[in-house]
């Protein structure tokens, strides 16, 4: 597997050219809140919306280690394609990644497409389900988009991030974006729209949880093992990473490397555990232009509930930002939580029947291989 030392995640730009049901959308709606567990975080509302340090500056903080990986995202980084293009000229790294919503991948000129190892695209499933979410004809440009991209002979890993909400029939949303869309993904990553608003008390999320989401998931998971008796694993990531560790026995801090293996670059320069922690000045860890990134102090933010959780070292702590903000009540981060414990029930059940397939050589342990911190945050 390849472990680079430091990922970083470069905040092009706030802005978006979608206004998705989960998140702007969401986030004009739901009535400002305090949350019901934590005290608001205080946020840095001067934050500029674009990079406005000195570039040169960035290639200083990135020289300290040749093997940084860069991940571009946004907002939609894509809005600004020439700054993406600029910095991947000049960046003194050699490996690149973004996150996109997928519309204006046209932009980019294919020499430069083609240096990114990983392209994670949001999808949601099919075109009913990410129209709904994300808006009308979203689903057709994405899949053409992509579709240009293989035929231009992109050899890289395009892995399909679903957002998975009370409307997504799990088993079946997977299984349309690995077998039937008009552009089959080979890699998917799905994460359940939980606990990030404070919105549990307009949400059907517990009943959803029960009688939708595990049942698919465990769908799901006799599906991806019954693919392994004719010798193929499927690239679904929160299966995937979790059964590679179970596999080694090997335990997990944050499965998305938030704090200790992935920070973010915020559009002044300053670094922070998380991309999503936009503002959030009080977990910031130094700027680019004070900080080595072999420097960075880990984030060791953890919640009693985690730390005497009995499959902590399975789950990691699922979200950094949730663990801050607490933005659910214990019902609704119960519910979460019993989400986590349907995939680590479910992956430790099959984990016998996946050890045998490999002692018999029907698989190998290399098709287990995978990008470790690539964006994906794993544990849904």
């Amino acid at each position: 597997m390849n472990l680079s030392y430091v990922y970083i995640h470069l905040y092009i730009t706030d802005d978006c050219n979608l206004c998705c049901r989960y998140c702007r959308d969401k986030a004009f709606s739901i009535p400002d809140e305090p949350s019901s567990n934590s005290p608001s975080p205080e946020i840095d509302y001067s934050l500029p919306s674009d990079i406005v340090y000195d570039l040169d500056m960035l290639y200083s903080f990135l020289s300290h280690d040749p093997d940084i990986t860069l991940t571009f995202i946004g907002g939609e980084p894509l809005l600004r394609s020439a700054l993406v293009c600029e910095i991947m000229d000049n960046a003194p790294v050699s490996r690149f990644m973004i996150q996109t919503n997928g519309l204006l991948l046209h932009r980019l000129p294919p020499e430069y497409v083609h240096r990114f190892e990983t392209i994670l695209v949001s999808i949601d499933g099919d075109e009913t389900l990410t129209d709904y979410n994300r808006g009308s004809q979203v689903y057709k440009t994405v899949t053409e988009n992509i579709s240009h991209l293989y035929a231009g002979g992109f050899t890289g890993e395009i892995i399909a991030r679903m957002t998975v909400t009370e409307k997504t029939n799990l088993f079946d949303s997977v299984l349309h974006l690995c077998h039937h869309a008009p552009v089959s993904f080979s890699s998917i990553h799905w994460q359940i729209d939980a606990n990030f608003y404070p919105d549990y008390q307009y949400r059907e999320f517990d009943e959803w949880v029960h009688t939708s989401y595990i049942p698919d998931l465990q769908r799901l998971i006799r599906y991806w093992v019954d693919a392994m008796h004719e010798g193929r694993v499927l690239r679904w990531y929160p299966l995937l990473v979790c059964t590679a560790d179970l596999l080694s026995n090997t335990p997990s801090n944050l499965r998305c490397g938030s704090g200790y293996a992935n920070w973010s670059v915020m559009p002044d320069g300053s670094i922070a555990p998380c991309p999503i922690m936009v503002g959030m000045k009080d977990w910031y860890h130094g700027t680019i232009a004070t900080t080595h990134p072999k420097e960075i102090k880990p984030a060791t933010i953890l919640s009693h509930r985690c730390s005497t959780c009995e499959i902590f070292t399975f789950c990691g702590g699922r979200c950094l930002y949730a663990t801050i903000i607490e933005p659910w009540p214990d019902k609704g981060m119960n519910a979460v939580c019993q989400a986590v414990f349907a995939l680590h029930d479910g992956l430790t059940a099959v984990l016998p029947e996946i050890q045998t397939l490999l002692e018999c050589g029907v698989l190998s342990i290399d098709q287990f291989e995978h990008e470790k911190y690539n964006g994906c945050e794993i544990i849904p």
